[in-house]
């Protein structure tokens, strides 16, 4: 039965391992192609059935007939950062407020002030971009990389909130009360006692922030025009009548690395442990 249920596993790992990976490595293959390698059927071995180029990655970065990605990356990369930090900031105030204290406005209570910030991500983006557009528009921030920041922390503070409500739920109320003993006031415990025993709860909620905010087209395309754009706009932008996809491969991979390789760097804290350290 053991070795029954360790095949179905294994196997079972292993399909799912090819339904995620087999894409990526199409798309690493494909971007060292050209529209030869492309259009003349499935090939896999390069050298072997194909000769590799680099066209699809000079074509990123301004060769012919293709987009300069670096200005959009920037863009992308300085919206998602200051987004981010801000929404982690100001959502760990607010889930530590909703962890530790009860609120109640008449029928309002915790519970339905959490389920109102989880609310605005499960509205359409549809029903939000005009409002956005008109608020941008009245304080002259559109097309601008302040205005974008502002939508992006509208959009990613409800996750910060929803992952750190329930993270501090699971860290005793002792800690906070040692810390009080201490000396300490509510903000001094959060600070000083709370924090630093909140760095799991605080990456898993920067990663999904990064991964939201970095990935976000729809508001970006509908709130800039000329002066600012963003990574995801610059890949569509490659796209025409016979899409180059050598290089919409190229720029899906470019686009995707910061992800990856900051998966890879806060992977040791995506985990849950115990709560170490002490109050300082």
């Amino acid at each position: 039965m053991s070795r029954l249920y360790a095949t179905f596993k294994y196997t079972l790992i292993s399909v799912w391992a090819g339904f995620v990976v087999g894409p990526f490595m199409w798309a690493v293959l494909t971007s060292f192609k050209d529209a030869n390698g492309v259009q003349g059927g499935a090939t896999y071995l390069p050298w072997v059935q194909y000769e590799p180029t680099l066209t699809g990655w000079q074509n990123i970065f301004g060769g012919a007939g293709g987009v300069d990605v670096v200005r959009p990356f920037l863009n992308s990369a300085v919206i998602t950062l200051v987004a981010s930090i801000i929404s982690l900031a100001l959502g760990a105030l607010a889930a530590y407020g909703l962890s530790r204290y009860r609120f109640k406005i008449g029928f309002i209570a915790n519970s339905d002030i959490i389920f109102f910030f989880v609310s605005q991500r499960i509205m359409p983006p549809v029903v939000l971009v005009v409002p956005f557009f008109f608020l941008l528009q009245w304080a002259n921030l559109l097309d601008t990389i302040p205005g974008l920041v502002i939508v992006t922390v509208a959009l990613l503070l409800p996750i910060a909130v929803w992952v750190m409500v329930d993270f501090f739920n699971g860290i005793p109320r002792q800690i906070d009360e040692m810390a009080m003993l201490d000396g300490c006031g509510p903000f001094g415990a959060f600070v000083r006692a709370i924090l630093p025993n909140s760095v799991p709860g605080l990456t898993v909620a920067a990663m999904f922030c990064a991964v939201f905010g970095w990935n976000d087209f729809f508001f970006a395309f509908r709130l800039t025009f000329t002066e600012i754009q963003t990574l995801p706009q610059a890949v569509v932008a490659l796209n025409s009548s016979i899409p180059p996809w050598w290089t919409l491969s190229a720029a899906a991979l470019f686009g995707m690395s910061p992800l990856i390789l900051l998966a890879v760097w806060v992977e040791r804290y995506l985990s849950k442990g115990s709560l170490p350290g002490v109050i300082r």
